[in-house]
């Protein structure tokens, strides 16, 4: 493979592994503020110990993810400098400031709180470290209004001038609001949603299997559950807003989505088939009839344009269609699991949770990371459907890349991929082991929440106390 290729290969691998960690952290921290306030209000109450233990052990969870996605997400940037410093040159002056604000505005503020939702839970009042959580959260889903609206300004460009060849900015109000960025903002924020709702009920329900749960599991489960039942349907209403959108800006996407070959009215929806470029048409193709003008333009005789409109100008359309179909299937699974939860979950509200059905409790263990497929699926349908472009329509991804000997991007490659596998591997061994070994937080200490000193054991840790 050339250059070109092996450099799109290597950041889609480092994007795929970095993506899945912030999508769990974005909407994990807002389920650490929930279970703190619930702490906060049933103070007193047996309640309130579930809510410790639940916010306990998933702020372990929290900070392992944090981690891993901070690491992976400086590596990534890098590559904008390695691998693509065409893109800095042209589009610098948009992509840097929108860069930056994430830093100042989000980075910083999860850094500066961080350590005390992490270690200030008896160093600190009660509030000040609901406070802190509060910021955490609040900085990880600035950090993903940033993030994606540079993202969504790539994929519909606006607030813009082009002088010399190099985009300079306009109106930043245009820019970071672009066309986009609302749903694909929306988008995300419900996607993490059910990706740490998921997490949070599959590993519960994993403790429930292996006779590890306590009060804390049991009130995890029963709020992702109510979680993700209310987000699915929600993410579904989004995800037909994105495509009305989708379809006004990028109809070049929508046609490889859909398999869409020729220009026509009444266009089928096709359910499965194996799209075949070289001839122009979808092979085996499960159809039906003036269905994809219905869903795509809410009009059953609407016209919708086909890949022959984009010679030249569209994207490869078979990771596109089959990336799409994942997600589909992947988001009515999780909605068939998410309903049938709380169903479930309802029906037992006065019992143990341990006496759920086997069957249940085994699903839920199996979708623990079905966000994660989602997540990627709907990435590569964003991603590899703006292609050949890197802005969309204006600059060409192929323009953008250094030119470095292809055997030197693919060692890199694959040391990137042994890396991450590696990780992954660690990554999802440490949290099983901390689910089946439930740590139990130390009782807070009334007033401020400090500790009550004790004697120390050793001459050197008198001398480090003193």
């Amino acid at each position: 493979m050339d250059t070109f290729t092996l450099s799109r290969l290597q950041f889609a691998a480092n994007i795929s592994f970095h993506i899945l960690f912030p999508t769990i952290t974005i909407a994990l921290c807002w389920f650490l503020v929930f279970f703190r306030l619930r702490h906060t209000a049933t103070q007193g109450t047996p309640a309130a110990q579930g809510w410790e233990q639940a916010y306990y052990f998933w702020t372990k969870v929290f900070a392992l993810t944090f981690a891993l996605g901070v690491v992976s997400g400086i590596t990534m940037s890098f590559q904008f400098g390695t691998n693509w410093p065409g893109f800095m040159e042209h589009a610098g002056n948009i992509a840097g400031p929108l860069l930056g604000y994430e830093v100042l505005t989000a980075f910083f503020l999860e850094a500066t709180f961080l350590g005390i939702m992490l270690f200030g839970r008896q160093r600190v009042s009660e509030r000040m470290h609901l406070v802190a959580t509060l910021m955490v959260a609040l900085g990880t889903t600035l950090s993903a209004f940033w993030i994606l609206s540079l993202n969504s300004w790539m994929q519909t460009p606006a607030g813009y001038e082009i002088i010399d060849g190099k985009f300079h900015a306009v109106d930043w109000l245009a820019i970071v609001f672009n066309p986009s960025f609302p749903y694909r903002l929306g988008h995300k924020l419900l996607a993490s949603t059910l990706t740490a709702g998921f997490l949070i009920a599959g590993v519960s329900a994993w403790q429930l299997v292996k006779g590890a749960a306590n009060d804390g599991t049991r009130r995890a489960l029963r709020t992702a559950i109510t979680a993700v039942a209310i987000a699915i349907p929600l993410q579904i209403f989004m995800g037909d807003l994105h495509g009305l959108n989708t379809l006004e800006h990028q109809p070049a996407k929508i046609a490889a989505i859909e398999g869409i070959w020729h220009t026509e009215k009444s266009a089928p929806l096709t359910l499965s088939g194996w799209p075949n470029e070289k001839d122009g048409r979808t092979d085996y193709a499960l159809q039906i009839p003036h269905a994809a003008s219905l869903i795509l333009a809410h009009d059953i005789n609407a016209e919708l344009k086909g890949l022959n409109e984009f010679p030249g100008a569209h994207p490869p359309v078979a990771p596109v269609f089959w990336s799409f179909r994942v997600m589909v299937g992947m988001g009515l699974l999780m909605l068939a699991v998410a309903w049938t939860s709380a169903w479930l979950l309802h029906r037992h509200r006065t019992r143990d949770l341990a006496t759920l059905p086997r069957a249940l409790l085994y699903t839920l263990v199996g979708m623990t990371f079905s966000g994660w497929v989602a997540t990627l699926a709907g990435w590569y349908v964003t991603e590899i459907g703006r292609q050949p472009y890197l802005v969309y329509g204006l600059f060409r991804t192929a323009d953008a890349v250094a030119a470095h000997a292809p055997a030197m991007v693919a060692g890199t490659l694959a040391a990137y991929l042994t890396v991450y596998v590696l990780l992954l591997v660690a990554y999802v061994g440490v949290i099983k082991y901390m689910a089946e070994h439930p740590a139990v937080p130390a009782p807070a200490t009334p007033g401020r929440g400090h500790a009550a000193p004790t004697a120390p054991t050793t001459p050197e840790e008198a001398a480090w106390k003193q």
